[in-house]
């Protein structure tokens, strides 16, 4: 059924007049005849009684009106429903700790008024996260993704640069380092629980250790940070890599340090996905805020090749 014959059989009926409801459409008293034929040749009943003075609704009419305007009501908050801007952006940040979502997490105290919805599809590589994106199950997602493997119809913009620290607890030879460089950590095991093959944050480190002779390993179970956390102090050998945007907590008597790594800075690059073309407002004021407020990616810094590429 075309709603918008249905929009001009409820202004007739409403205005009496076929050149008064013309008025109202910004259309012609032909194309207003028009659209009521037809739209009395679909429901194969005559719904307007033509008179001198103008025209009325017919029984079968009455009976039509109250149901074209409850279909009306029901399309126009369908449309409102997906207007841009009418929902909030839903954003992939992949997990709550890392830095994409501390990012989204400052953008949204400095702009409560947005409306957004922070989601993790952290059982998702780049490539799905991607797909995500294009079916629209969320509107953006952070993700480190090579140039060459954005797919069609994807926007991919690199906002978000994470610095690598070392985490270590209090008896590990580099916890008192004012820094580190990445060569300094051959022959220390860090631990990256959680890293799964196959993803975007596995060749990361992959990369990583090849290109420093590092011993990176996620053997043994993942029960989470607050696990790591444990182990790390518990430890005077154990290491892992957060970035350093990273939100993680721990107990004071841990006593666990965060060690910058420089020369060169290893840097995590999370590279922001939406459709191409996507209007929705909230997603353009987080670029811009992306843009403006992102911290400041060091001079001397390492990513895979791939990253580039």
């Amino acid at each position: 059924m075309d709603v918008e014959a249905l929009r001009t059989f409820v202004a007739v009926a409403e205005t009496g007049q076929f050149q008064i409801a013309a008025d109202e459409l910004g259309i012609s008293q032909q194309a207003v005849s028009k659209r009521i034929a037809t739209l009395e040749r679909h429901v194969k009943v005559t719904l307007l009684v033509r008179t001198s003075r103008g025209s009325r609704l017919n029984l079968d009419g009455q009976l039509f009106l109250p149901h074209a305007k409850k279909v009306l009501a029901a399309f126009e908050e369908a449309e409102q429903a997906v207007r841009p801007g009418s929902r909030p952006l839903r954003v992939d940040v992949l997990n709550r700790r890392i830095a994409p979502a501390q990012a989204v997490y400052q953008f949204y105290r400095s702009h409560p008024e947005m409306s957004l919805d922070a989601v993790t599809l952290n059982n998702e590589n780049a490539a799905q996260a991607a797909q995500a994106v294009l079916e629209g199950t969320v509107d953006a997602s952070f993700r480190a993704l090579p140039v060459d493997q954005v797919p069609a119809g994807i926007s991919a913009e690199r906002l978000l640069d994470a610095p690598l620290e070392l985490l270590v607890g209090p008896g590990h030879p580099l916890a008192n380092a004012p820094w580190a460089r990445p060569a300094d950590l051959a022959g220390h095991r860090i631990w990256i629980p959680g890293i799964r093959p196959g993803t975007e944050w596995a060749e990361f480190y992959q990369a990583l250790s090849e290109a420093f002779g590092l011993s990176i390993d996620a053997l043994g179970p993942n029960f989470g940070d607050e696990a790591l956390m444990d182990a790390l102090a518990d430890s005077a050998s154990l290491a892992t890599l957060v970035g350093s945007g990273d939100r993680y907590l721990w107990p004071q008597t841990h006593d666990l340090r965060r060690i910058p790594l420089r020369e060169p800075t290893p840097v995590y690059t999370h590279v922001l996905l939406s459709r191409a073309g996507d209007q929705h407002p909230v997603l353009s004021a987080l670029r811009d805020h992306l843009r403006t407020s992102g911290p400041r990616t060091p001079d001397d810094v390492w990513v895979p090749d791939w990253i580039n590429r």
